[in-house]
Parts: structure tokens; sequence; C-alpha cells
């Protein structure tokens, strides 16, 4: 396990790089899949990483408590060296309701990953909708505890929604989240 910190690219009112990735669902999504909710959480994740297994039950609860938001898991772990990341344990992790976003979606080729400039699991991204595209409000940590064994005290990524759902400004540092580095694959 290598711990990473994220660190993409992607600024305050960039648009959301494009995607259209199969859900484990069988569907596939694209940003238009979402164009119906005020906000669009796209968080890089994947099952076997602890850092991200810590932030199910949260992702899990926001895409329940959040009708406006759209809480998207998006796995571009290699999968072939890290078979618990792949298509079938995805499914199987959705079936089971350990994840139980509003979509599980696989990045195979990792060009999404590496369009978001995406590097650890997990890696959140909120994007709210502005004239009809998705622009990022906040990068950062979905809370405070940074090590999987740790309680949280602060929620950040809910401190950033409740501030797109108001209107308001996301009036957040982006503070840097990290977990286990995305498995890329060799070239």
């Amino acid at each position: 396990m290598v711990l990473m910190e994220s660190d993409s690219e992607l600024e305050a009112g960039d648009t959301a790089p494009d995607f259209e990735l199969e859900g484990v669902d069988g569907n596939r999504y694209s940003h238009e899949s979402f164009v119906d909710n005020e906000a669009l959480l796209v968080v890089f994740t994947c099952n076997h990483c602890p850092y991200a297994q810590a932030k199910f039950d949260l992702l899990n609860d926001l895409s329940a408590e959040y009708d406006d938001v759209a809480v998207v898991g998006i796995n571009s772990n290699d999968a072939e060296e890290y078979p618990d990341d792949s298509f079938e344990a995805m499914q199987t992790y959705v079936d089971d309701g350990t994840i139980d976003y509003d979509a599980y979606l696989r990045d195979e080729s990792q060009d999404v990953a590496r369009a978001y400039g995406a590097v650890c699991t997990p890696d959140p991204f909120l994007f709210a909708r502005s004239d009809g595209e998705f622009r990022l409000v906040y990068h950062g940590r979905l809370d405070d505890a940074l090590n999987p064994d740790d309680e949280p005290t602060r929620f950040h990524i809910r401190e950033a929604i409740d501030a797109v759902l108001a209107g308001e400004e996301v009036d957040l540092e982006w503070q840097p989240s990290q977990g286990c580095s995305i498995k890329w694959k060799d070239d």
C-alpha cells in the first residue's frame, strides 16, 4: 500500500471531464445521466483500500440523504493485479449492500482517472450544476478522519454540499484527501 494525497490539476470552476463508463448495474453512465441533480460528487475509490473502505458508510449516507446530489464512485484500479477491484467484485459489494451509491462505475482504461488527475482512493470531486454544466466547487477530503480507524469530527463534504444546495459559495480550504494510490496498469 502506497499512501498518497490528492493533487489534481483541476481548479475551481473547471467543468467536469467527460466520461462514459459502465456501472455495476449494466447501464452506461455519463454526466448527462445526472443532469437532474444540483450537484455531482465523483469519488475515485475501490474495494480493497482501507482508506476507501472507511468512507463507504459516509458515501452511502450522502447518497441516501441528498436527493439533489448524485454520488458516483469510480473504480480505476488495475483489476488484473488487484482482483478485489474487478468488475465482479464491485458487483458483489453493491449486491450485498456494502456500497450503495447512485452509481458505481468501472474505469477499465483508467482514462477518466487521468482526466480528473485522481491519484488516491478516495479522491473526491464535488461539482455544482451551472448553466447545464457541472463545475468544480470542491476537491479535498471528505472529513477530518485521515486514517481508517479515526472517528471524524468534521465532515468537509457535507459543508460543501450544503453550501451548493443553499446556492452559496463553497468556502472551504481544499485540504488533500489521502488514501492508497490508484493502481495504474503498466504502460
